[in-house]
């Protein structure tokens, strides 16, 4: 008995093992669930900011893909992971950070967006630390919602925002190239 329950044990550390990515040293999932739609990992890539890492970010799809205009555009399910690994990382930075990310991705134009962006940059006011994780999901009909280390805490409504939040770090104008990359699974 007790070598089958040694067995079983093996097994599904083995089968967990295999079922995730280690970006430094933080085990990302090869898989997401976003309502009843099961996600793939597209890839991940690595948020910095001079020179030190701040966070990694994953990118979860139906399907894998490096259509980043058609992944931005898609009315489907689908969610970013921002894994944060900076313990000097504060709210206000990750706001002043998130804006800039914003103006960019929106080609400077954010006043059609600004109740959502204020909206989501409130998600972070609760502080963040090293290991905290936002779960950015996107579902059609229902908006954007995030989720701090999986509790929700806001939701955007809309595509139109959804379009430009993603494409903070996979859109045309991302916020670090091989950041964009790496999501994209370049």
């Amino acid at each position: 008995m007790k070598k089958i329950f040694a067995a079983m044990i093996i097994a599904v550390t083995a089968f967990c093992a295999a079922d995730a990515k280690v970006v430094k040293g933080v085990n990302i999932p090869d898989s997401f669930k976003a309502g009843g739609t099961a996600l793939v990992l597209n890839g991940t890539g690595i948020r910095t900011k001079f020179m030190m890492d701040i966070y990694i970010g994953a990118l979860y799809l139906k399907a894998k893909s490096v259509d980043s205009a058609k992944i931005c555009g898609a009315d489907e399910p689908m969610s970013v992971r921002l894994h944060i690994v900076s313990g000097l990382i504060t709210p206000e930075r990750m706001a002043e950070n998130t804006r800039e990310g914003f103006k960019e991705s929106a080609g400077g134009n954010t006043a059609p967006y600004q109740a959502g962006i204020d909206k989501f940059i409130g998600t972070f006011k609760d502080g963040i630390k090293a290991g905290d994780y936002f779960d950015i999901v996107y579902l059609p009909g229902k908006g954007t919602q995030v989720f701090k280390n999986g509790v929700p805490k806001s939701l955007v409504e809309g595509l139109a925002f959804k379009k430009v939040l993603y494409g903070i770090w996979i859109g045309g104008n991302a916020i670090q190239a091989d950041l964009r990359s790496g999501m994209l699974g370049l």
